[in-house]
């Protein structure tokens, strides 16, 4: 079993990946660390020198390689790996994709001191996400089997929000869910 988890930079995909991995058995892979790997340089230097097109056929390669690897493992894919068809079609069809939505304002609210986020190094970070996120929902909403919303509470508890919606689908059992809900009691850190 594959679960992607697709949303907006800063939605948290990261951050409740290697949670729900760690609860669920489940190898945890970053894409944008795989991509990172791969260049041998940051995404942010490498898209300054190559541009958006370039790296993106890049993220491309790599989110189809990541998907043909055997074993379970939950993938956390960067903010615009949706962007691209191939990308929508490869994630829907090779895996169960959770949308984690949030609002640009709980995005601004996490993100506005982080400098690391090629898209959103500009004048007025809180306008560039509401165009993002225009342009991004539809295609996150179209992309995802399921759509959890964020909002703020802990990680443990979206991981639980995920886990139970795994179990509804009939994904995973409900002794697996039993075991593991509520055993990440010390990662009760914002999403």
């Amino acid at each position: 079993m594959i679960v992607s988890l697709v949303g907006m930079p800063g939605g948290g995909k990261s951050t409740v990946g290697r949670s729900l991995s760690r609860q669920a058995g489940m190898r945890f892979v970053d894409s944008d660390t795989e991509i990172e790997k791969q260049l041998g340089e940051s995404i942010r230097s490498f898209f300054d020198r190559e541009g958006e097109a370039r790296f993106r056929d890049i993220e491309q390669a790599v989110i189809a390689d990541l998907l043909q690897r055997p074993g379970d493992m939950v993938l956390a894919t960067g903010g615009g790996a949706v962007l691209r068809e191939a990308n929508r079609l490869a994630l829907r069809q090779q895996s169960t994709v959770l949308y984690l939505r949030s609002t640009p304002e709980e995005l601004f609210r996490r993100l506005r001191h982080d400098t690391q986020r090629p898209l959103l190094q500009v004048k007025d970070p809180l306008q560039k996400l509401r165009e993002l996120y225009a342009q991004r929902d539809p295609l996150y909403r179209t992309t995802a089997h399921y759509t959890i919303e964020v909002g703020r509470p802990s990680v443990a508890t979206l991981v639980n929000m995920v886990l139970m919606q795994l179990e509804l689908a009939g994904l995973i059992s409900a002794e697996r869910v039993a075991a593991t809900v509520g055993a990440g009691r010390g990662d009760e850190e914002q999403a």
